[in-house]
């Protein structure tokens, strides 16, 4: 035989099952653990034993739930993405606008076009608000296709 390719050779390696040695073997290994062996095996015993399922259960339930939790972070994300969630100040109309809309109450996109819904005097009746940033606004909601 050659010298120095073969694995250590265990002539008493113990086998341990639940922290007891149950008993010795020959092995490449100085000692081996298992779970199960002839004497706790069911169809040996005529026993039944319970293996702890429960952290696997739990360990899948957790995964579930964090799934879950993922795929709302996601849901709101996209809703609170979508053009009509949008603060008025993302639709660039100017700082003066912007004042105007928020001293009428007027704080999304959804607010500005439901009043934009009642006609085009109903955003002119806001103190500060001109043609000009009414055709902004237009462009804007046709921009994101609220309006056509």
């Amino acid at each position: 035989m050659k010298q120095g390719i073969h694995p250590k050779w265990y002539p008493a390696a113990p086998v341990v099952v639940d922290g007891e040695q149950v008993m010795t073997i020959g092995s490449t290994q100085p000692e081996v653990r298992v779970e199960i062996w002839s004497g706790t095996h069911p169809f040996y015993t005529g026993t039944q034993r319970l293996l702890d399922t429960e952290g696997q259960v739990d360990r899948f339930m957790k995964r579930l739930q964090r799934r879950q939790q993922i795929q709302d972070e996601l849901q709101k994300e996209q809703e609170a993405a979508q053009p009509i969630n949008l603060a008025v100040e993302e639709m660039n109309l100017g700082t003066r606008a912007n004042k105007a809309l928020k001293g009428a109450e007027i704080t999304t996109v959804n607010d500005v076009h439901a009043l934009l819904e009642q006609g085009d005097d109903a955003v002119l009746a806001i103190s500060g608000i001109g043609q000009k940033t009414l055709i902004d606004i237009k462009k804007f909601l046709r921009g994101e296709g609220l309006i056509k």
